[in-house]
């Protein structure tokens, strides 16, 4: 079965290579790219929402598979839907249905119900798709159509579609697409906006919909919001980012009747984190720390590698390699993981009553590099290595508190017991930072 768009020349360019043109100006492909578990993004003409969908879409890591929640602005086909088999087209190629997963997701769920027609005109999911072709073009697709039901079944529908996924231990990214605020006046709409954004952000779905209900917020997508929400919190969501907001107003000029746009993504755990928490973890406990069947492309990397550990915001345990001392990432991320929870001499080992309150970070360095001078760093942007003979101290990058050179030098001094007045070489690093 083939889908065919019906949002193409209308909501977006039928032309495959306008259509580029007109995302390639939208997007940002030099963004950061964050592990998400999902996100909110806008269905609108892109010369409208375009702008908050792209900044969103820009930030994610890209995974194989994407579940995209839509409302239904038709009134066509059975309330609650999925598709799970066939094809959706847009002028940018087919992108094909993640069948396993999607039979999967209907398999467990008690609400859900197999149908076509509910997609067959429902532009929400398909103006999504071309954004994610123009970054990857062979992304499956689940497509999931919400309709009006209770507030209990939109939420079922997402721990539904968390435990499919865990039951498959597929990596996927849910999309709930959603405009806001319909034709108010730009302070009205910003305001009510407001409102059920901060509710999000705060990943609370049953404040979500008593805002919707009691400011009578006409956000179109909210169930699959809810849904998204839902799946999120089983799936182990660390927090939210508001990425972008505007209305149409800003693209008219006539703010006396806007709809809102918002771009929201929803972060998970990254992997290398996943590694450092699961290796103190099953040490503590007294297993073997397992090593992850599949290894992502970071951590096939040879590189230095810190694990930092907090306790309910305070350092708990940071130990690191400056440069590798084992055959890739993963291997790195497993011994300091262990070495900080066990064996920094600043903290006693942790013990399993404490795992529960632990936070993990992992900074993967680049290689450091010698410089001339301190006028070549930056503590923001680089970390510092400080070297007199066989002693050497190190301090990462962007640390809370430390906000000049000349800390991050005497820090690295005291680490490595070189006195203030010992000449010293010095030496900058990068880190990606993991969370």
């Amino acid at each position: 079965m083939v889908r065919n768009p019906v949002a193409s020349g209308q909501f977006y360019p039928g032309s495959p290579s306008q259509l580029k043109a007109m995302i390639k100006g939208l997007v940002d492909e030099e963004a950061v790219k964050e592990e998400v578990i999902g996100l909110i993004s806008p269905h609108a003409g892109y010369a409208y929402s375009g702008l908050v969908a792209a900044a969103a879409i820009s930030r994610i890591r890209f995974k194989d598979t994407f579940i995209i929640m839509g409302p239904n602005h038709t009134g066509e086909g059975k309330p609650l839907s999925i598709m799970t088999q066939g094809t959706w087209k847009t002028p940018l190629g087919r992108v094909k249905i993640d069948s396993e997963l999607g039979k999967q997701i209907l398999a467990n769920s008690s609400h859900l119900q197999e149908d076509y027609e509910a997609h067959q005109h429902e532009h929400s999911i398909e103006v999504q798709l071309p954004f994610l072709q123009y970054f990857k073009p062979d992304i499956k697709l689940v497509p999931i159509i919400l309709s009006y039901s209770s507030d209990t079944t939109y939420k079922e529908i997402g721990r539904e579609l968390a435990q499919a996924i865990k039951d498959l231990n597929r990596e996927v990214v849910i999309i709930a697409s959603s405009d806001m605020t319909h034709y108010e006046s730009q302070e009205s709409a910003k305001r009510k906006d407001t409102q059920a954004i901060d509710a999000i952000l705060a990943l609370d779905e049953d404040e979500l919909l008593k805002r919707v209900r009691e400011l009578n917020i006409s956000m179109c997508g909210y169930a699959p919001a809810v849904s998204l929400i839902s799946a999120a919190r089983e799936l182990g969501a660390t927090g939210a980012e508001l990425v972008g907001y505007q209305t149409s107003g800003d693209t008219t000029g006539d703010y006396t009747s806007v709809v809102g746009y918002a771009g929201v993504i929803i972060k998970g755990m990254s992997p290398l984190v996943k590694l450092a928490k699961t290796a103190v973890e099953s040490s503590i406990r007294g297993a073997r720390a397992p090593q992850p069947e599949e290894l992502t492309p970071e951590m096939k990397l040879k590189a230095g590698v810190f694990v930092s550990i907090h306790k309910l915001g305070e350092l708990r345990g940071c130990i690191g390699t400056f440069e590798p001392t084992r055959d890739n990432v993963a291997e790195e991320i497993t011994a300091n993981a262990i070495s900080s929870a066990t064996r920094d001499p600043r903290f006693p080992p942790v013990a399993s009553s404490e795992l529960e309150d632990l936070t993990y970070s992992v900074d993967v360095l680049t290689k450091p590099e010698p410089v001339e001078s301190q006028d070549q760093l930056d503590p923001r942007k680089y970390g510092v290595i400080v070297e007199c003979g066989g002693r050497r101290g190190l301090l990462l990058p962007d640390l809370e508190g430390v906000d000049t050179v000349d800390y991050q030098i005497d820090i690295c001094r005291q680490k490595a017991g070189i006195e203030p007045d010992e000449p010293v070489k010095l030496y900058r690093f990068e880190v990606r930072r993991y969370k």
